[in-house]
């Protein structure tokens, strides 16, 4: 056991490191604004129901939304999830029509009891992306052509984006009522960039800026449970959630210069500061299930931030509330079938719906999509192979200077659970 447990922790380490230095790369000009764009904080079982989380609960999954559930892993057992997605992105501003796609690791979870009804969680998860690459050319068939300024190209483009290594633990206090704590590590940075080259280079400064965010810092995200068994295995679960309010640590530079053919460059501006403070404010989450155990279940979640009170560096003023609405459901037909891997598949679905933080040109983007999920169990064990599909379309509040983005999504994660604390009897 203590081999599997420092290879756990081992990889672990590995992937902290891995996810610091390689962020996701859909190019997405959305990521150009605040932190990037926010990723979904959930499971691949979660997203496979429309991303609910703050309600559920279970003996061998991690929904690290709610730090309560963990007090629902079983006694000397041991919960190990790991994921890849795979994103194709389409956007479109009614003309022009654009698509990337990117495959990347989204998060390692691990979780195992310290006592009956005491449980802990440790993992990875993706907090924003800030990838985009913009480009554009102006020529003399252009209407935006100027003679005095004569042919250009302009090029936008960002990388990196923050992650949260996060440790929790969540406690049984009765028959009905469970607590919990995520005690959650934000790390990353975002690299944003500006140029302007003129065709005329030997007559003109050619000009470009940078941007570089850096932050860090830990926070805290509290959760409570009430479960209500109910007559002939079915069950009702309500949750809560509340992630506080901080100020991380934040670096901050800024570099602006021209330059000519002649290597001749004069700085414009330049902003350097390590003291800088961003203000993320607190998420409230609210989440009912509803079911029969091993047959059915079905939930909904609401997630509201106050993002318009934030201070972010650069940021710009383009922050509103956000609120979200997540609705899901899963059917087994049969999970303890013995000739039938069809009726002991997990089926999955879900929608969401709601208002990002995001307000571009007056408008803010809405989302909203719906997601697939399967479930494949393995024979005689608890661990399965989770597997979702998920659409989400962002676009503006309907006045159109806004453009489209189009967002499939697949995962693939395996979540493997073993017995890892039983002491043998025979070696």
């Amino acid at each position: 056991m203590q081999y599997k447990a420092i290879s756990a922790i081992l990889t672990l380490f590995f992937l902290v490191t891995f996810t610091a230095t390689g962020q996701k790369q859909i190019n997405s000009p959305y990521a150009r604004f605040n932190l990037g764009n926010l990723e979904p904080a959930a499971s691949f079982k979660s997203l496979g129901m429309g991303g609910i989380g703050v309600g559920m609960k279970s003996n061998n999954s991690i929904y690290f939304a709610n730090p309560a559930s963990y007090s629902s892993i079983d006694t000397n057992s041991f919960i190990f999830d790991i994921g890849l997605d795979f994103g194709i992105l389409k956007l479109s501003d009614g003309e022009q029509h654009f698509s990337s796609n990117d495959m990347n690791f989204d998060h390692l979870l691990i979780g195992f009891p310290l006592a009956k009804g005491f449980g802990v969680a440790v993992g990875i998860v993706p907090v924003s992306s800030g990838y985009y690459k913009l480009a554009e050319s102006v020529t003399k068939t252009d209407p935006d052509y100027d003679p005095l300024v004569g042919e250009y190209t302009s090029v936008h483009s960002g990388d990196g984006g923050f992650n949260n290594f996060f440790l929790g633990t969540g406690l049984k206090i009765n028959k009905n009522f469970s607590l919990g704590v995520n005690m959650m590590l934000m790390f990353g940075e975002l690299k944003r960039a500006y140029t302007i080259n003129y065709d005329d280079y030997t007559n003109a400064y050619q000009n470009n800026a940078t941007e570089k965010i850096e932050m860090h810092g830990i926070n805290f995200n509290y959760g409570l449970h009430y479960t209500a068994a109910l007559k002939n295995d079915y069950f009702l679960n309500a949750g809560i959630s509340f992630t506080a309010q901080k100020n991380f640590t934040t670096g901050y530079s800024q570099l602006a210069y021209k330059y000519t053919a002649y290597s001749t460059r004069d700085t414009i501006s330049y902003i350097s500061d390590d003291s800088t403070k961003t203000f993320i404010p607190g998420t409230l989450g609210l989440g009912f299930t509803f079911g029969k155990l091993n047959k059915f279940t079905v939930g909904f979640d609401y997630i509201m931030t106050r993002w318009s009170g934030s201070v972010l560096p650069g940021g710009g003023n383009y922050a509103a509330d956000s609120r979200s609405f997540r609705f899901g459901l899963e059917y087994i037909p049969d999970k303890y079938s013995n000739y039938s891997l069809i009726r002991r598949l997990e089926y999955r679905a879900g929608a969401h719906i709601g208002d990002t933080y995001l307000v571009i040109k007056n408008e803010q983007i809405k989302e909203f999509g719906a997601s697939l999920g399967l479930g494949i169990p393995m024979r005689r064990t608890y661990s399965r192979t989770n597997l979702f599909f998920d659409f989400t379309r962002k676009n503006g509040s309907g006045v159109g200077t806004v453009h489209r983005e189009n967002f499939y999504t697949m995962g693939i994660s395996l979540n493997l659970y073993d017995f890892w604390f039983i002491k043998r009897k025979y070696e």
